[in-house]
């Protein structure tokens, strides 16, 4: 073994820069996927492939210093503005004031208890203040792979969504602000300079990403720029947006970019849908690669030396700093008791927080060197003066050299603790589902209604949704969850409460609407969970040729057999009714279908909670298991219920 792994580092030893950031973004791809397939938050693995790559190979001496920080510096960049792209206004209109209290109140006592932990675990105060400020950072990159997992309400996902986006280049900036008062060496001469530094700061972040912002909005109205260019010009801009605001201002560009992405994300009339899409494939390339090259920085030993103090900081930072956090800053707002809990028990640390933490580490180092320089120069008082302050800013660089494999640790756990943990909270406290159930049925069909009610008795989320409000009456009369809402709107497909939804069955008249309203929302749950209705056959050839050269647009066919929703029509018009029942080992599902006809179409199977929509490639279902189907009831029961003479549920 020992030999074989000799042999590795070996091989790894020579590697070139092409070959180590190839291999990065591939095992940065993999590792997401398995991640997916195992149900692990992502970045767990990425944290652990990166940390034993980092004992193969030094991702500083193959890239360099200036070209590896550079590039992350760059990469968080567009993961931030990726994310701001995607707040809109609209989504906390009624939660203003808990984002407003989240991104400052919450913010600030978040900092004052985080120093304070820090202090007490034996940081000296300026360093546990520059700890705090980079520790109040939640951030899109651990928090939008747990809420994809976690899917919970719109409320609560809103709320999150803008913390972690919004509080990311508060962050920088006020560690940056605190970097500036230590070199400054503190007191009351340092205020006029945090000043300077804030104001320059922020005037930087908004002269730069509101004309710039305001110059894509014209260019993009006047389609100026070809469509498939649309992507790469973002990308420009966000990047050349960063680079110039740090040029002018320290650590500004986090905030441009994050004001330039909301801007454009909530321009009136400006679709951004596939610059998004480009976006978000980046952020999950450049995520995998930032997560493995950082851990790759982190040494066995940098961890066992801080792994005590870190253990403790830890504990303050989930028991106490992020519960009293929450409490106090979101007293007196509309956010619910129950809501409370979840924020108080979500706040993963991410790339941002890594990225930042390096880099302040290196400054202090830095600044030690400068100022022992210019003691050597100068003489006498001055000399000594200079001195001094080189010795103090030397420890102070060797404490700050600690922070890095103590935020390490603080991500890995954090993300471990809330990405594993938190599910089985929200699900408690009826906010979330990580494996969601239930079915979105478009259309207000009485079948529809029938299964809708038959799955809502069987515990099984639903919501019913039309364009028409007439049309919803009867699934509010069966006390069906609904809502008025064109399924292809921009409200549908981003702002719609989806929380317990598992899978769409698109049922309306049109087909193109249903072929539509699955491929939008095969972005929100996923391709393998969407259906429509089987397109209506003609005569026509034009029309079928029509139909077949747009086959390849459609989702998953729902049922089996495979109605369209005129045929549907036609068996309910002539007495067919939606009927439960259980199979058993006496009364299979060969028996229930000689029972009923060639004419029955099976819609969905039920088993301990689970539901599965029936298609012509479900395995039959078996013994326990039971049927939801549109059945010929030759006996005239009543419409909907449980079939007669075959064994109940």
């Amino acid at each position: 073994m020992a030999e074989t792994w000799d042999w590795i580092a070996g091989a790894m030893a020579g590697m070139t820069p092409a070959s180590y950031l190839a291999l990065v973004v591939v095992l940065g791809v993999v590792a997401q996927i398995v991640a997916w397939r195992i149900k692990l938050p992502s970045i767990l693995l990425l944290l652990v492939i990166g940390f034993g790559l980092g004992q193969l190979v030094s991702p500083e001496e193959v890239l360099g210093r200036a070209v590896l920080f550079g590039g992350v510096n760059i990469a968080v960049g567009v993961i931030l503005f990726e994310g701001a792209l995607s707040l809109k206004w609209r989504q906390v209109r009624d939660l203003g004031k808990p984002v407003w209290r989240l991104c400052s109140v919450v913010v600030m006592i978040a900092w004052g208890l985080i120093s304070a932990s820090a202090a007490l675990v034996g940081f000296e105060p300026e360093v546990a203040l520059l700890v705090g400020a980079i520790l109040v950072v939640t951030g899109p990159t651990v928090i939008a792979p747990i809420l994809r997992q976690l899917r919970p309400t719109r409320r609560v996902s809103s709320l999150l969504r803008w913390e972690g986006i919004v509080v990311d280049p508060i962050g920088a900036v006020l560690a940056v602000l605190v970097f500036q008062g230590v070199l400054a060496g503190g007191g009351g001469e340092a205020v006029p300079a945090l000043v300077l530094v804030l104001l320059k700061t922020l005037v930087v972040a908004f002269g730069i990403a509101l004309p710039l912002g305001w110059a894509l909005e014209q260019l993009m109205r006047r389609h100026a720029i070809p469509d498939f260019l649309h992507g790469v010009t973002f990308l420009a801009a966000a990047v050349g947006a960063m680079v110039g605001s740090n040029a002018l201002q320290a650590e500004s560009g986090l905030l441009t970019v994050t004001v330039l992405g909301v801007f454009l994300g909530n321009r009136k009339g400006l679709h951004l849908e596939h610059v998004a899409e480009f976006k978000e494939h980046l952020q999950v390339l450049f995520v995998g690669g930032l997560f493995i090259v950082l851990a790759g920085r982190v040494s066995p030993q940098q961890i066992a030396d801080v792994a005590p103090q870190a253990l403790v900081f830890l504990l303050l930072l989930v028991i106490v700093v992020r519960p009293a956090s929450i409490a106090l800053g979101l007293l007196g707002t509309k956010v619910t008791r129950d809501e409370k809990r979840l924020l108080s028990f979500m706040a993963p640390r991410g790339i941002v927080a890594a990225a930042v933490t390096s880099i302040f580490a290196l400054e202090f180092a830095h600044s030690a060197d400068e100022a022992a320089e210019q003691a050597e120069k100068a003489s006498g008082t001055e000399a000594q003066q200079l001195l001094a302050r080189s010795q103090d800013l030397a420890h102070l660089a060797d404490q700050a050299s600690q922070m890095v494999p103590l935020v390490f640790i603080v991500i890995v756990c954090t993300v471990a603790i809330y990405g594993l943990g938190v599910g089985r909270l929200a699900e408690r406290l009826g906010l979330a589902s990580t494996s969601p159930q239930g079915v979105l049925f478009v259309g207000g069909q009485q079948w529809i209604v029938d299964a809708a009610k038959i799955l809502d008795e069987s515990g099984i989320t639903t919501l019913v949704v039309a364009r028409d409000y007439a049309k919803l009456s009867r699934a509010r009369m069966a006390g069906l969850t609904t809502e008025t809402a064109n399924i292809l709107s921009d409200y549908a497909v981003k702002d719609m409460d989806l929380a317990g939804i598992g899978s769409l069955i698109a049922c309306t008249d049109s087909d193109e609407v249903n072929a539509t309203a699955a491929r939008e929302f095969a972005h929100v749950l996923g391709r393998a969970n969407v259906y429509q209705l089987r397109r209506e056959e003609t005569e026509d050839a034009t029309k079928d040729k029509r139909r077949r050269a747009a086959s390849h647009l459609n989702a998953r066919t729902a049922f089996s057999p495979t109605p369209s929703h005129e045929e549907l029509d036609r068996m309910v018009a002539s007495g067919m009714t939606v009927k439960r029942t259980r199979l058993t080992k006496e009364f299979t599902l060969d028996d229930f279908l000689d029972r009923y006809g060639e004419e029955t179409v099976l819609l969905f199977s039920l088993k301990d909670g689970q539901v599965e929509v029936m298609h012509d490639d479900t395995r039959p279902p078996q013994s326990g298991v039971s049927v939801v189907a549109l059945i010929r009831d030759v006996q005239g029961t009543e419409r909907s219920g449980d079939a007669q003479g075959a064994p109940q549920t």
